[in-house]
């Protein structure tokens, strides 16, 4: 059994392509009981995001986990699985779990450094726990994932490197605008989950004067409102009905909302505004219509153009060596322990055995020789048992010991070598198009 990660992300695939895998919460519950009543599956949690969709599992075979995995993804999705084959990459074993540390580090997102995704991670996680699909190969993979990630952003300058994919997105929208803060300025933000507040921070931050907050819990808004005040920031609350009838009195809008339909369209746009309007989605499906950008005035920043701008900026080196050493140092520690839990069982069974023998040696030696008293045999019982344990306690303990090494003699090799064991799969890092197609083919 060991993990496998199937996914793709802002590396690999298209927005379009990603934003017709973006799973809410309630389709990320119902996919991963789905993924777990496949018969090669045992647990499974789901990374989705703007930028990425990841299905994290516990396989008992590499190529069926594969497959059931791309199958449950084409059913959700309705993406033909050819599509899938050419985008989706796979990882396996200790690969899967460098991977799941990189991604919780900030160190595989379009802004490398970025902290939101350490969060996102989380939440999959305790989402994948409620639901009772997490078990323990995955419960201490994303403890360690998520110890990483607070290591990486306390222990390196990746920070510096790190921004929000929000302060990217304003970054662009103050550029469009031709200003260097928001001074003056009034924006709307439309939604109150963790995008749209740390939209509203920022916004605060660059010097807004006023916020403008709407959003479908009329309640939530009027919390994210709250804090605006608390951090000396105007803000009112309007409904969500009304959004569009402040239009004409904002200079910039933020939605974040993960809607299933548009929060803003052309329509929405007044005619006559006295001002430029720049609008930025940050939501996947997206949730302002394309055909804004169309209208004179109207600028329009969402993830698609993020993708564009940031991928030719290239990643920055602040803290990116010293962080992947940290994941290095981290996998070292996680695979070590993975290893030794996976052999101590065998050595257990073993050991069970050797003393089954000994039991049965020792009911074949008082038949044979039932002249041998009571305590004579108990203490020929206790020198076997002895020369017994001592035969197994060095390979055993050196077992264990190359288990923990990981160097050039893996456990694999040496439980196969000194007690004539079976040996499990290597690691794998690979895309889903260069593996055999087998049952994957277009439904």
């Amino acid at each position: 059994m060991s993990v496998l990660v199937v996914g793709m992300s802002h590396r690999s695939a298209p927005v379009a392509l990603l934003e017709r895998l973006s799973m809410d919460e309630s389709v990320r519950h119902d996919t991963t009981s789905q993924l777990v009543e496949r018969p090669s599956l045992s647990e499974a949690m789901i990374v989705s995001t703007c930028n990425r969709l990841e299905i994290y599992s516990v396989a008992n075979s590499f190529h069926a986990g594969v497959e059931d995995v791309v199958e449950v993804l084409h059913e959700i999705s309705d993406v033909d699985i050819e599509t899938l084959r050419g985008y989706l990459y796979v990882r396996y074993a200790d690969a899967a779990a460098e991977h799941m540390m990189v991604v919780a580090s900030g160190l595989d997102s379009m802004v490398v450094g970025e902290q939101q995704i350490i969060g996102q991670v989380r939440t999959a996680y305790q989402e994948a726990t409620e639901k009772g699909t997490v078990g323990p190969a995955l419960h201490r993979l994303a403890q360690t994932a998520l110890q990483t990630g607070k290591r990486v952003h306390s222990e390196t300058d990746i920070d510096d490197a790190g921004a929000s994919m929000v302060s990217v997105a304003v970054d662009e929208a103050l550029e469009n605008l031709h200003i260097e803060d928001l001074g003056g300025k009034t924006a709307l933000v439309l939604g109150a989950g963790a995008m749209a507040s740390l939209a509203a921070t920022h916004l605060g931050r660059l010097g807004v004067d006023k916020l403008i907050i709407a959003n479908r819990t009329r309640e939530r808004a009027e919390r994210l409102a709250e804090h605006a005040h608390e951090a000396g920031v105007a803000a009112e609350v309007v409904d969500f009905e009304d959004r569009a009838s402040v239009l004409s009195h904002v200079d910039l809008a933020v939605s974040a909302t993960g809607a299933d339909e548009f929060t803003i369209t052309a329509a929405d746009i007044p005619a006559e505004r006295p001002r430029d309007l720049m609008l930025i989605d940050l939501s996947m499906p997206r949730d302002i219509e394309d055909a804004v950008a169309e209208l004179d005035g109207v600028h329009l920043v969402n993830i698609e153009r993020l993708h564009q701008t940031i991928s030719g900026r290239g990643d920055k080196d602040t803290g990116h060596r010293a962080a992947l050493e940290i994941v290095a140092e981290q996998l070292r520690e996680y695979s070590s322990e993975q290893r030794i839990r996976d052999v101590v069982p065998a050595v257990s069974a073993l050991r069970r055995h050797a003393a089954e023998l000994v039991e049965d040696e020792l009911d074949r030696l008082r038949a044979r020789v039932p002249e041998v008293d009571g305590p004579d045999f108990a203490e020929v019982t206790r020198t076997v048992r002895r020369v017994v344990d001592k035969l197994l306690h060095e390979p055993t303990v050196r077992v264990k010991q190359l288990a923990a090494e990981s160097g050039v003699v893996s456990y694999e090799s040496a439980l196969q070598e000194l007690f004539g064991l079976s040996t499990e799969a290597p690691a794998v890092a690979v895309s889903v198009s260069e593996l055999p197609e087998g049952k994957l083919t277009t439904k």
